[in-house]
């Protein structure tokens, strides 16, 4: 910009010294008499001024076209803009313009770093703690079996039950660590129509056992008569439902209620809701729950077991479907956890 003030400043200065000249020869005339050498002379230093003026002008702007030209040709820009060298003031705005939006783009960029490093850290501390857990507890209950003076057989076989439990929690982690990895890394998915109402009656029966401990009913929020078809990868979507009516359980109120609908959301796609009357999520919370090892309540989420990434993995699965997933919760009265899924047309 310091160029383009200068080139103006030039101009003005040029203008000022034709303009004194001009006075100066209309003064001469006027208190001399009209001269011919006067004149010339005049004219020919309007003439040296007005050259030296276009000389400058040239020159400025041949230097400030060369330094767009190298900078553009630099890895700066993805792309190099034709340029005029008649329109000076407009290729200098342009490119200033240019250089705001790519420091805006790369403080997104670094922004953006700074998160993911973040995240990052506090992953890797979740995962060590997670998985230290049951490796602590599973070690414990060993080395006190491995004593010479453990003699009493039923405790021993409630220690191995509860090493046996730490080892399976600590399967969970390690397999659900590898889904959200393939995931992540695109994972192919096996598209094919089914009836979704089956899949969830399915669903109901690997976990009615589980629910029945604490007399919660699993059930569709109405009779459906048809088969409702859908596409999408039905090893996926099952894997979808049992987290969410899992979850819907472990955080479920006794004698409390899990409700499934199948609604039509569009012309092209169904919403599948998985709703209950359980403890509820409080709202500063919602926003996290997505969140590898996030947890809403960290003494129930330990009692409950599981991985700590089931949300996380639903969240995975629908997105690579290029489907969405929802959430409303209030807390102490239920939540309802939904997604959707393409309509076989």
């Amino acid at each position: 910009m310091k160029f383009i003030q200068l080139h103006k400043q030039a101009l003005k200065t040029t203008a000022l010294i034709v303009f004194i000249l001009l006075i100066f020869v209309f003064i001469t005339s006027t208190l001399f008499g009209f001269d011919y050498n006067i004149l010339n002379t005049s004219i020919l230093f309007i003439f040296l001024f007005i050259s030296i003026y276009f000389i400058f002008k040239i020159s400025v702007k041949q230097f400030i076209y060369r330094q767009l030209k190298s900078v553009y040709k630099s890895t700066l820009f993805e792309n190099e803009p034709s340029l005029n060298k008649d329109h000076l003031e407009t290729n200098f705005e342009s490119f200033l313009e240019r250089i705001k939006e790519f420091a805006q783009t790369k403080h997104q960029e670094i922004e953006k770093l700074h998160n993911i490093d973040d995240f990052r850290r506090e992953f890797l501390g979740n995962v060590s703690h997670e998985l230290k857990t049951p490796i602590f507890t599973a070690q414990g209950y060993l080395l006190t079996l491995l004593d010479d003076d453990f003699d009493d057989k039923i405790l021993r076989k409630k220690y191995l039950e509860r090493a046996n439990k730490s080892v399976d929690r600590l399967n969970f982690i390690v397999k659900d660590l590898d889904m959200i990895s393939n995931l992540e890394s695109g994972m192919e998915l096996n598209f094919e129509s089914f009836n979704i109402i089956k899949l969830i009656t399915e669903v109901f029966e690997l976990l009615e056992i589980k629910a029945a401990k604490k007399n919660i009913t699993l059930s569709f929020d109405k009779i459906y008569d048809h088969p409702i078809l859908v596409k999408a990868d039905k090893e996926r979507m099952e894997q979808v439902l049992t987290n969410l009516i899992s979850n819907s359980i472990n955080y479920g109120k006794n004698d409390g209620q899990t409700t499934i609908s199948v609604k039509l959301k569009n012309p092209h796609s169904f919403v599948i809701h998985v709703s209950d009357n359980g403890i509820g999520i409080k709202e500063i919370d919602i926003s996290r729950l997505f969140e590898r090892f996030y947890r809403v309540d960290h003494s129930r989420s330990r009692e409950q077991g599981g991985s700590g990434l089931g949300l996380a993995i639903v969240k995975h699965i629908v997105e690579a479907h290029q489907q969405k997933v929802f959430v409303k919760s209030v807390f102490d009265k239920g939540s309802s956890f939904s997604f959707t899924l393409d309509k076989v047309l």
